[in-house]
């Protein structure tokens, strides 16, 4: 395994690269996302919750992203069932977005007088980006031939998300039906 180890750095794109560069792109475009809207919903009164454990969740997903970089075979075969769960799971993350729209954030901004969010994939689930996050920490590194990688991850996460949904679900519970 260690053959290869920071090999994607030295070698020529290849469809591993291009699946990585589209996850950091996605992500770190979802933090400027976020970040307008946490200074928007603070200005309006909002208020940040839980905001002791979200350094470990940016330290998770950074790892998470650096370790697949450091570990995959850039010449690894992208597992085609993995790949149409992957692109399903984008699909997800694209409609809870779209779904929850300004309020979004990573952050938990919350008040009383704002409104909750029931529509899209909030008809059928409380947290259905939770749900996506779940699903890529696992598939992603499946998809590339690091399943361990996977369940590590996800075990970490778990952890996490444990908690913030707690806190999430307490914090939910004062806004407006």
């Amino acid at each position: 395994m260690t053959d290869n180890l920071g090999a994607i750095f030295t070698t020529d794109p290849t469809p591993v690269t291009w699946l990585l560069v589209y996850i950091v792109v996605q992500r770190l475009g979802e933090l400027v996302y976020a970040n307008r809207n946490t200074k928007r919903l603070l200005s309006e009164g909002g208020q940040e919750h839980g905001a002791d454990h979200y350094q470990y969740f940016i330290f998770l997903h950074s790892a998470w992203i650096a370790i697949i970089a450091l570990l995959v075979d850039p010449w690894q075969i992208i597992h085609p069932a993995m790949l149409a769960l992957f692109v399903a799971t984008q699909l997800l993350r694209v409609w809870t977005l779209a779904s929850i729209g300004r309020w979004w954030t990573t952050r938990i901004i919350s008040a009383p007088h704002f409104d909750r969010v029931k529509r899209g994939p909030y008809k059928y689930i409380s947290h259905p980006n939770y749900l996506v996050v779940v699903l890529e920490i696992a598939i992603v590194p499946l998809m590339l031939g690091l399943p361990w990688l996977a369940l590590v991850f996800s075990l970490l996460n778990a952890l996490l998300l444990r908690h913030r949904i707690r806190v999430e679900n307490a914090v939910l519970t004062e806004r407006l039906t």
